[in-house]
């Protein structure tokens, strides 16, 4: 027989996950389009009674957002601009309907390689924070998703929250995506970049990742290192285009081809980096 719960704290949720499997559902923005006709198979767990999953939190050390904190949330909420390849991608999840109901955790768990929220969490070197009843562990988002709709999820575990390391949140940041067309559109390629910017101009800090050419984003750390101590301008360009990009691993399918992809990815990373220097027109008003 199957299963249908919804839990009112977060106690009660891990308990029930506990003792059987269960689908979590939240903004449900992917799962019953992907459910059609079809009827649930699962146990399912709705933890839209969670409301302390929702939300922005700060500890001594991270920056940290509920589970359940929607797209349309981030977007609204003053944070630092190092954020603003979030706030940008958040503003590229499906239209404003779908952002106000889908979740960061969702995009997060769905394991998608175009999933638009993970490069940008990438590059504030994002932490997801998972329970369950044995406790709660701390895991780099690069570690969590593993492959196309595969995560280090185990059971009994659920993602709660994602953690922003404070030392992630200075400078700025930019996020560019590529589609068939401008709005509701599944990505070709996408890149975000954070920038600290130096007194005199030149780069201090980079942080570079490409989504959606690949299996899982992808930091990109040669070219972060090549990045430090260059000025907005030409010299970035040049280490842009001498990057070693053999670590991208795009396919062909009805999108792109995968040589399509790599040029795509090498020229949206210049206009995230553009974007993420200081008095760019691209950055997000607070």
């Amino acid at each position: 027989m199957i299963r249908y719960a919804k839990p009112r704290t977060l106690d009660e949720a891990l308990a029930l996950l506990g003792e059987a499997r269960w689908r979590i559902l939240a903004g449900c923005t992917d799962f019953y389009p992907a459910l059609g006709n079809r009827p649930l198979t699962e146990n399912v767990l709705d933890i839209n009674g969670l409301d302390a999953l929702r939300g922005f939190s700060e500890t001594q050390s991270h920056l940290v957002i509920g589970a359940r904190t929607t797209w349309s949330a981030i977007v609204a909420e003053p944070l630092p601009a190092a954020f603003d390849a979030l706030k940008q991608a958040a503003r590229e999840v499906g239209s404003v309907q779908i952002q106000n109901v889908a979740t960061i955790a969702g995009n997060l768990c769905n394991a998608s390689p175009a999933a638009d929220g993970v490069p940008a969490l990438m590059a504030l070197d994002a932490e997801v924070e998972l329970a369950s009843l044995a406790g709660r562990r701390l895991l780099p988002l690069g570690d969590f998703i593993l492959g196309n709709r595969r995560t280090a999820l185990a059971p009994g575990e659920m993602l709660t929250a994602i953690h922003v390391p404070r030392a992630s949140t200075g400078g700025a940041s930019c996020f560019h995506k590529l589609g068939a067309r401008r709005y509701l559109v599944i990505s070709i390629a996408m890149a975000a970049a954070r920038l600290a910017v130096a007194a005199d101009g030149t780069i201090a800090k980079a942080a570079v990742a490409v989504g959606a050419c690949s299996a899982v984003a992808q930091r990109l750390p040669a070219l972060e290192a090549a990045l430090v101590g260059l000025p907005a301008g030409p010299e970035v360009e040049r280490a842009v285009e001498a990057a070693d990009l053999s670590d991208l691993s795009p396919i062909d399918d009805v999108r792109a081809s995968a040589d399509y992809r790599r040029a795509a990815a090498r020229e949206i990373v210049q206009r995230a980096l553009a974007g993420a220097f200081p008095g760019s027109a691209t950055q997000v008003a607070a």
